[in-house]
């Protein structure tokens, strides 16, 4: 895990787009979608060529699936930052991540919900920790619609 990277909206140097950025990467990422979608088996390198010169630039397929994820976020609209699961982050960071308070993000701290490690009386919280929480945290919020969805249908509620 220490080489993956995940692409998060996070206060770590942002890259807002402006509306014309928006439109450039609502039109560019279905055709990176479809590049991936139909080059499923190709080795693990992608070769961009740059139609003015016919230049090329071999990238890691990685590197694509990344920037499908950027993509995404800046077609609609949303700040994107690039952080290595490696990174440490400040609780500020990591609360304003989380979307929650840093006195809310430092008791999950304490409470071993997510790993830290303390520089001097500082905690740093590891990018891939975090995430890992957020997605484990997202599942339980998606199973406990899906029971209040099925309760509700139960009871002829909907």
């Amino acid at each position: 895990m220490a080489d993956e990277v995940v692409v998060m909206a996070l206060a770590v140097s942002p890259v807002a787009p402006d509306p014309q950025s928006v439109a450039v990467a609502a039109e560019a990422l279905p055709r990176v979608q479809a590049y991936l979608r139909t080059h499923q088996d190709s080795s693990a390198t992608v070769r961009l060529i740059d139609d003015e010169d016919g230049g090329q630039l071999v990238v890691p397929r990685g590197a694509v699936e990344l920037l499908a994820r950027v993509l995404a976020h800046m077609a609609n609209g949303h700040s994107v930052s690039v952080v290595p699961a490696h990174a440490e982050l400040t609780t500020q960071q990591a609360a304003e991540l989380l979307n929650v308070s840093r006195p809310y993000l430092i008791g999950l701290l304490d409470a071993g919900e997510i790993e830290y490690r303390k520089v001097g009386t500082h905690r740093r919280v590891m990018a891939g920790s975090l995430l890992a929480y957020k997605h484990q945290d997202d599942a339980r919020r998606r199973a406990a619609a899906d029971e209040l969805t099925q309760l509700a249908q139960e009871m002829d509620l909907t």
